[in-house]
């Protein structure tokens, strides 16, 4: 994750000076709730209490910042630091909300594309395991994808298009699964889309070999020989080193759709694969 610097969003030290020596001359007094106090005294006290990993005291401190003064420029700062703070709690949907109104109330601040690639982690770490529903994948996809938009030129932007291919990886994975399970049982028309979205959609992913072999493996199933051998063409040629090639090559030649048993080398030299060069066009 980019390092955003927070220091900007500090308060001076002659003014964090003031405001500790304040605070040791009132700490023994019990302050009435909502008392007005002075931009910086608030400010420091947020800060204090971040520091202290109390996030959510502090975001509720950052928001009296903006309450109390809200024409201050510490009043902007407050705003995303407030967001942060819910980030770091792991309160995510307070998060999204603060960031959406600070983009909305200062999209021209320098400290917008933070704002923007702050929103998209708040989405990426909530993503769940392949099992589940993908819908926070998507949206943190769709952040990420914005983020690069709007900002390709910043770190936020670089980091952002590696998180990308790792959404882009799950989501595959999310379709691999439904389609093992719909080839297991016995659906095959179904299988072989769920492997087409992969190959068309996902073709930068780690997945790209296995959905090729699959969809060898279905469409030999369905009876379909032709488009098995193109699948399994295209497997070789663009992955000739994968072990689901020669389990493809297996699969077409032999007709054995179990992987497991293909282990014996049986009829896997170069000369036996001479097909491959008539069917390398995509299908």
């Amino acid at each position: 994750m980019p390092k955003f610097s927070l220091r900007r969003l500090l308060p001076p030290l002659a003014a964090l000076a003031v405001a500790g020596t304040l605070a040791a001359c009132s700490g023994a007094d019990k302050e009435p709730e909502y008392v007005e106090k002075p931009v910086t005294d608030l400010y420091n006290q947020a800060v204090d209490l971040m520091n202290a990993g109390e996030n959510i005291d502090a975001a509720k401190a950052f928001d009296e910042v903006e309450r109390q003064h809200p024409y201050s420029k510490w009043a902007t700062k407050a705003q995303l630091m407030a967001s942060y703070a819910y980030y770091q709690e792991g309160k995510y949907d307070d998060a999204i909300i603060a960031l959406d109104r600070f983009i909305q109330l200062h999209p021209g601040s320098p400290d917008t594309p933070y704002a923007y690639y702050l929103k998209s982690l708040c989405f990426y770490e909530q993503i769940s395991d392949v099992g589940r529903d993908q819908k926070m994948t998507k949206l943190a996809q769709q952040a990420l994808e914005e983020v690069v938009t709007r900002f390709p030129n910043t770190e936020y932007a670089r980091d952002a298009r590696l998180k990308l291919d790792l959404t882009q990886d799950h989501l595959a994975g999310k379709e691999m699964e439904v389609g093992r399970f719909y080839l297991k049982a016995q659906q095959y028309l179904a299988a072989v889309n769920r492997f087409r979205t992969v190959v068309d959609k996902f073709d930068h992913t780690s997945h790209v070999p296995e959905a090729l072999y699959r969809l060898t493996e279905a469409y030999t199933l369905l009876g379909l020989t032709a488009e098995a051998k193109k699948s399994a063409a295209v497997l070789g040629y663009n992955y000739p080193g994968s072990d689901w090639y020669d389990d493809a090559y297996d699969l077409v030649e032999r007709g054995v759709t179990d992987p497991e048993s293909n282990n014996n080398g049986e009829g896997n030299g170069e000369n036996n694969k001479s097909w491959l060069s008539k069917a390398t066009k995509w299908f």
